[in-house]
């Protein structure tokens, strides 16, 4: 059974049930209906035209559910439209689906969490690290989301800032190692930028270039994560990183500077910085400035906590994380990081241990733990 194979085709057999009629709620569980039937039928008897087949019996299994609602009479009508088994159009879809999910009746947030739950094959424990909040106030929020576009009709897409959110946490997602996206939402937004004259959108694709020609050098052999400043950057892609820099620098010189520009000015310095030691940390910070007047986002205040560490040392970057709040995802870390930095080894590994109690995945985790080791190991010779 080709797990992946049935991925690919979800946001097509989604697209098709809601052009075809179906609300957002009902065909999405029509979909999953016949995703679990694929995957009992298929390993005996594969189809020879596995799209069709899903559209196929999604369509019924959306069918049986509205007969079976109180307005049977009226759904019914519906089942002299039952498309017969047969080759569906070659295309993709997931882009519209994207801006069908950010309908004009959810709010931003709310439709970002429903496409990446719906679309994007993120659980709601990732959606809700993702926006710093409990997982059950997630879950009510997409319950919400799906209330609110049940039986609407879909003629009304999203507007573009809605569907670069999404892409742009589907990327993060993917970038992290936990669910492996990242291709996927650069695709997405190769797609998008071949189709809109935005700078935002072409900043967010910088912005995934440049991220993703580090990700080989982001592990060891052994699978351990490798921090920035220790990572091998013979093994960075240079093609993508040129690519990104180029397409930032055209987007850049529009003069329309929006958040994903301005990430992807950050992380242009540090791919374009042959060492860790040449990195113009200065001019980072002064990026984060303005990243923090387009977005006053906490993440960000750690970011340039680190930055300023660097940039103007250790007590500097320490004075900036006070100001934070140290129930930030990583505001841990970054303190041990920055205490170690400060020649204060005991803070440094209790602070690091911490952290790894903290650690969203198990490569922080081991990393972290890592690190508390050798500083304990350390202070004992």
């Amino acid at each position: 059974m080709d797990e992946a194979l049935l991925r690919s085709l979800t946001p097509t057999v989604l697209t098709v049930l809601v052009r075809r009629g179906a609300d957002f709620a009902a065909a999405e569980d029509a979909v999953q209906d016949a995703l679990i039937e694929a995957l009992r039928v298929w390993p005996a008897d594969p189809p020879r035209d596995a799209k069709g087949w899903l559209v196929t019996v999604a369509w019924r299994k959306f069918l049986d559910q509205a007969r079976s609602d109180s307005a049977r009479r009226r759904r019914e009508d519906l089942v002299e439209e039952e498309p017969t088994p047969g080759p569906t159009p070659d295309a993709d879809d997931t882009l519209q689906l994207y801006f069908l999910c950010a309908h004009p009746s959810l709010t931003p947030s709310s439709a970002v969490a429903l496409t990446l739950r719906a679309v994007g094959g993120l659980t709601t424990r990732q959606i809700a690290e993702a926006y710093l909040v409990p997982e059950a106030t997630m879950a009510q929020r997409i319950s919400r989301a799906k209330r609110t576009v049940s039986g609407v009709r879909f003629d009304q897409p999203g507007d573009v800032a809605t569907v670069l959110r999404v892409l742009y946490l589907v990327f993060n997602e993917g970038y992290s190692g936990d669910v492996d996206l990242a291709a996927e939402a650069i695709r997405l937004t190769r797609q998008l930028a071949g189709t809109i004259d935005h700078p935002e959108v072409a900043g967010l694709l910088a912005l995934m270039l440049l991220h993703h020609a580090r990700r080989a050098g982001r592990t060891a052999p052994d699978g351990s994560l490798v921090p920035l400043a220790e990572q091998d950057r013979s093994r960075w892609d240079t093609a993508s990183i040129a690519e990104g820099i180029g397409i930032l620098q055209a987007a850049l010189a529009r003069d329309r500077l929006g958040e994903f520009q301005a990430q992807a000015a950050i992380a242009a310095l540090h791919a374009d910085a042959f060492s860790a030691e040449e990195t113009d940390w200065v001019q980072i910070v002064e990026w984060y400035d303005e990243l923090l007047r387009l977005t006053d986002n906490p993440v960000v205040r750690l970011n340039r906590a680190v930055a300023v560490g660097e940039a103007d040392g250790p007590r500097a970057g320490l004075a900036a994380l006070a100001a934070l709040d140290d129930s930030l995802p990583r505001h841990t870390a970054v303190a041990a990081y920055l205490h170690e930095r400060d020649g204060d080894p005991e803070a440094a590994a209790r602070l690091y241990a911490e952290a790894a109690r903290k650690a969203p995945n198990l490569a922080e985790r081991d990393y972290l733990t890592r690190q508390a080791a050798r500083l304990n190991a350390g202070r004992r010779r």
